[in-house]
């Protein structure tokens, strides 16, 4: 008979648990959540205050049996789920159906699964925290009252099988907003121009860049304009006006929060925001390595703080120090977003000792990847910042005003291990004098056009929900995966791209729910969930307050809709069994064309998308299909028959040559 039963959310993390404690201790996962709101209603009480409905989730009954049976073998249960709201609610949930008093301190957190964590919280369990748990089902019971009253109205006037989701038609909103912006946008002409100037003494080259006419900013929009000046120029002296040498520092960032690891590991690793979180959950639970066995190598990766222990700090001054030496050592502390929720750490590597290579061997190439990025970016974000010497000169041709910056680093800091972005080293401009005359090597005039916002990629789109204040560190990854499993957007490359679908949804909820597709009031939400959870606001009373305004919403929106019918987009593809102009329709995979003349006549048929370029290899159409992880790729229209091989994931053929960054030469 086991003395204590400890449960946690999943097989990893019971295994990696298991070897810190002694044999009178079991540890057991419940695979996640075991109770919900049901999926075939509603399952909110609207008449009874909105008193959620929850049922055992079905499939899970023998999961429940097996742990109703352990815990009444055990002198002790605690409930060791993730340190977060989700984590407070499943901890909630397991003790209502285990038949533990709520108010029995069997509640137990690490925010690293180490020995000393995991021992440190049995020795402090504490009672069911009812606030983070309230704020939990304040998230849950909104978001499926949205849910389930919306999307009826979207399979009546869309297609059945749809679904609006509070915070992922934001998201959705947000995308669908900046391709309008790009298809509207207007490429504005400009130039620039820059001169190659040597000094007479080292005879070293550099380039500096016209940015004024009598100490007055120049915008310059035409090539007449640009002619005329090489012109003016053409003769002048280029006589140096003024040099500035300062010294500049450059600082490391702090530990990754969980946002800022999603948009690096995209930007740096090429990782989806899903993957980035499947990996690091799993780094957190444990990973197996060498003698150590199963080990927590991160601390928990949900998390929007950026504190870090003492404990942390002082480990990561030895290894910096030891490895570096003392100069690289900088003690730095940095302070989290005002809304941050500051319960746990950054992420930090929880063995300062296991270096990346050190257990690279141990590691799967994702993994390494994942953990060498944490571990690095923690390191640098303790030790000394990069020094820059850096020289700005001014230089006169008559009245027009040069500029020439250069930088040089003289001291890497931090960078010897971790770089964020790129800095370039700047221009190498010799060592000049005020007054001096410099020898004109060459004039370049170059043409450019501004260029639209750029489409999200979901780096960019978890930046800008995190600056919005819509969603939460855990919410990211899950918003990015509805929205495009329910074909709402599409990834081309990496860029998040609104469908036809998509478009139609947002319409349809932009027109009709001001309020849930807000940005500012779905922001709100978050500080109400906030405030739930700091005890300052009752959860029933938030729902209270949304739901009133959002039920005339919804009744105004019944009657709107009631004979609006969409605008069905007619092809130029006429249907072979009766001649009717075909119609595009939205199926569960996309779009389709089917025969206005249902249920007459039921023909079907998908759409061939093509592009311009035709196979480099045989001359035929080129069909543009997607595979099955939605990624486009490129096939010969004779592919299928056997006639032609080529396939690519690279779109055939070169972009067309356009005016941008034309250039003019004067010497």
């Amino acid at each position: 008979m086991a003395d204590r039963l400890i449960i946690v959310e999943s097989p990893a993390k019971a295994n990696t648990i298991k070897k810190f404690l002694g044999g009178n201790t079991k540890v057991v996962a419940s695979m996640g959540h075991i109770r919900d709101l049901p999926k075939s209603k509603l399952g909110v009480n609207i008449e009874n205050d909105f008193e959620p409905e929850y049922i055992n989730i079905r499939g899970k009954g023998e999961l429940i049996k097996s742990l109703k049976k352990e815990a009444s073998k055990a002198s002790k249960v605690y409930l060791a789920t993730d340190p977060d709201r989700e984590g407070e609610a499943i901890a909630w949930h397991l003790a209502h159906i285990l038949e533990i008093d709520e108010n029995s301190e069997s509640r137990i957190t690490f925010n690293e699964i180490t020995k000393d964590a995991v021992k440190e919280a049995i020795k402090k369990p504490r009672t069911l925290d009812k606030n983070l748990i309230d704020a939990q089902q304040a998230r849950r019971v909104l978001d499926r009252i949205v849910g389930y009253k919306i999307s009826p109205l979207l399979w009546a006037k869309v297609r059945k099988g749809l679904s609006a989701g509070r915070v992922q038609s934001v998201a959705v909103r947000l995308i669908v907003e900046r391709e309008e912006e790009i298809e509207k946008f207007v490429p504005e002409e400009y130039w620039n121009i820059y001169a190659k100037l040597s000094d007479k003494e080292t005879k070293t080259i550099f380039e500096a860049k016209l940015v004024g006419k009598d100490e007055k900013k120049l915008e310059l929009s035409n090539e007449k304009q640009v002619n005329e000046i090489l012109k003016e120029i053409e003769k002048e002296k280029y006589i140096v006006k003024s040099i500035k040498k300062s010294e500049k520092k450059r600082s490391p960032a702090p530990a990754f929060t969980t946002s800022t690891l999603q948009q690096e590991a995209s930007r740096k690793l090429g990782f989806t925001i899903k993957k980035t979180m499947s990996v690091a959950q799993a780094l957190y639970e444990g990973v197996k390595i060498g003698d150590r066995g199963l080990t927590g190598l991160i601390t928990y990766m949900r998390t929007d703080s950026v504190r870090i222990s003492e404990v942390a700090r002082s480990a990561a001054k030895k290894h910096i120090e030891k490895t570096y030496g003392k100069e690289y050592y900088e003690n730095r502390y940095y302070k989290s977003k005002a809304d941050s929720q500051d319960a746990h750490e950054a992420i930090r590597p929880s063995y300062i000792e296991l270096t990346p290579d050190s257990i690279k061997e141990s590691l799967n190439a994702d993994q390494y990847k994942l953990y060498r990025l944490i571990y690095n970016r923690f390191i640098a974000s303790q030790m000394a910042s990069a020094v820059y010497d850096t020289m700005s000169v001014s230089i006169d041709a008559g009245k027009y005003n040069f500029k020439s910056n250069g930088q040089k680093l003289k001291f890497k800091g931090f960078i010897a291990l971790y770089v964020e972005t790129e800095e370039e080293d700047g221009e190498k401009i010799p060592d000049l004098k005020e007054n001096e005359e410099l020898k004109k090597e060459k004039l370049n005039a170059k043409q450019s056009f501004t260029e639209p916002p750029a489409r999200y990629t979901e780096a960019s789109l978890v930046k800008a929900l995190e600056e919005k204040g819509i969603g939460r560190p855990s919410t990211y990854s899950p918003i990015i995966t509805t929205i495009i499993d329910r074909r709402y957007i599409e990834r081309e490359q990496k860029q998040l791209v609104p469908t036809e679908l998509g478009k139609v949804v947002n319409k349809i909820l932009t027109g009709n729910f001001s309020d849930i597709v807000n940005v500012d009031f779905t922001a709100q939400k978050e500080k109400d969930f906030d405030n739930i959870a700091e005890g300052k606001e009752n959860w029933k009373n938030t729902i209270r307050s949304f739901y009133k305004p959002f039920e005339e919403e919804l009744l105004q929106a019944q009657k709107d809709l009631e004979h609006v019918q969409l605008e069905e987009e007619v092809s130029d593809v006429p249907c072979e069994k009766c001649g009717r102009m075909m119609v595009v329709k939205y199926g569960r995979f996309g779009k389709f064309l089917a025969c206005p003349g249902y249920p007459e006549c039921k023909n079907t048929k998908p759409i061939v998308e093509t592009i311009k370029e035709v196979c480099p290899k045989c001359g035929g159409k080129i069909l543009v299909k997607k595979s099955k992880k939605g990624r486009k790729f490129y096939i010969c229209e004779n592919n299928p028959n056997g006639n032609c091989d080529f396939i690519s994931w690279n779109k055939p053929g070169s972009k067309p040559k356009t005016k941008k960054n034309r250039k003019t030469t004067k010497k």
